[in-house]
């Protein structure tokens, strides 16, 4: 398959004919899709890193300056990701659900946008930024709540020149992330981390289950803003793929499925999906 390059206004064409000849469509999401609420994506349109990759498992649990550091950036970029609003793409799928044909979104996102749009039947993949869990007893907080926590146990801190990041992360002065104290369990005392998976950690295999399931009884596949380059999102595009699925990708820029599409949509996300409502 070629890839297709379309102006928005072809490429809705596009899309809600495609839509249009189908019953049950599995619908994938990533980043691309909230970029248009103010958070900022990870890859570039040839689904290159446009910064350091993000902090994984290991580092996570095992350094105690790499955990210090998260909490620190996360501090300040959480009130910025925990008021961002859902945009029409995310308002177009919820009515794609509620009116058409789309079954079941499965989303690589952690902020929860699509549940806040309306859409009811949301596997979120790599699990949601809202809450905290301790890592030794598993006692589960609300994001909100841990915030003033951060606050009173840092009330001289000050993070110099700061700049949102993709998923709640921020760019903060290196000197500010050495002196920030981290938060532990209420509880037990242990680690506590954003309930997500980090890199290098494994999705739940019932997750992953009640995913398969999905697709398995979908006639269709449509990917939106997913460059797809990590392997947890791809493998459900090879699944549908494998079983002769129609395929479907909005993106802007290059996918690791784009071989794998019989329909390529290269085009701005919001304005595309958004001009299917009616």
């Amino acid at each position: 398959m070629s890839a297709i390059v379309l102006d928005t206004p072809d490429a809705t064409t596009q899309l809600r004919d495609w839509l249009a000849g189908f019953q049950r469509v599995f619908v994938l999401t990533g980043a691309g899709i909230s970029t248009g609420s103010g958070i900022p994506d990870y890859r570039d349109a040839n689904g290159d890193w446009k910064r350091a990759a993000p902090v994984t498992w290991q580092a996570f649990t095992g350094d105690p300056a790499v955990y210090r550091r998260y909490w620190a950036r996360s501090f300040v970029g959480w009130p910025k990701f925990s008021v961002a609003q859902p945009n029409a793409a995310h308002r177009a799928l919820a009515m794609l659900e509620h009116d058409g044909p789309v079954t079941t979104l499965l989303t690589q996102n952690v902020d929860g946008l699509h549940q806040r749009a309306g859409s009811q039947r949301v596997i979120d993949l790599h699990g949601r930024l809202d809450q905290v869990t301790c890592l030794s007893c598993g006692h589960l907080t609300p994001r909100d709540v841990l915030q003033p926590r951060l606050v009173a146990d840092n009330p001289h801190w000050h993070p110099g020149d700061a700049a949102m990041a993709p998923d709640g992360d921020a760019d903060i002065a290196a000197e500010a992330e050495k002196i920030f104290v981290p938060p532990h369990c209420l509880l037990c005392g242990g680690m506590l981390k954003p309930d997500v998976v980090f890199f290098g950690e494994n999705v739940p295999r019932a997750r992953v289950q009640d995913a398969q399931a999905a697709l398995g009884a979908s006639d269709a596949m449509l990917v939106v803003g997913s460059s797809l380059m990590v392997y947890s999102g791809f493998r459900f595009a090879k699944m549908a793929a494998d079983a002769g699925l129609p395929l479907a990708i909005l993106n802007g820029g290059t996918t690791r499925a784009d071989a794998l599409a019989t329909l390529r949509l290269d085009a701005e996300i919001g304005a595309t999906l958004g001009a299917l409502a009616p």
